[in-house]
């Protein structure tokens, strides 16, 4: 099985995630947004599999932070990748691929359906 992990290396829900990979013995590779980066053909690719709405944390205080008109101007599929390429920390986290099926956020049970 092929598993990649992409996400924020200090974020304590990466840290969790990536904890339980390790305890089930999954190999992973481990895409940093800050050391890799990301761009709008990858975060094309997330929005095509999980839909833009998913991707976009509007919990967050990089949301939080942001002007009211770009909150606001965040409406389709483009206008969330233009802000998100901006902002990888707006990113959910984290978001996986294993072989194909695709998670965002961590939740065990579903992530134990997909990679255990």
């Amino acid at each position: 099985m092929t598993v990649t992990i992409y996400g924020i290396s200090n974020c304590d829900t990466m840290k969790k995630a990536r904890a339980f990979l390790a305890e089930n013995g999954v190999d992973h590779v481990f895409h940093d947004y800050r050391k890799a980066g990301v761009d709008a053909d990858l975060l094309a690719r997330f929005v095509q599999e999980l839909g833009w709405e998913a991707l976009v944390n509007r919990r967050g205080t990089t949301w939080r932070k942001l002007p009211e008109e770009t909150r606001a101007g965040v409406t389709d599929a483009a206008s969330a990748i233009a802000v998100l390429v901006a902002n990888p920390s707006l990113i959910k986290r984290p978001v996986l691929d294993a072989d194909g099926r695709w998670l965002v956020g961590f939740n065990r049970e579903e992530w134990a359906t997909v990679c255990a």
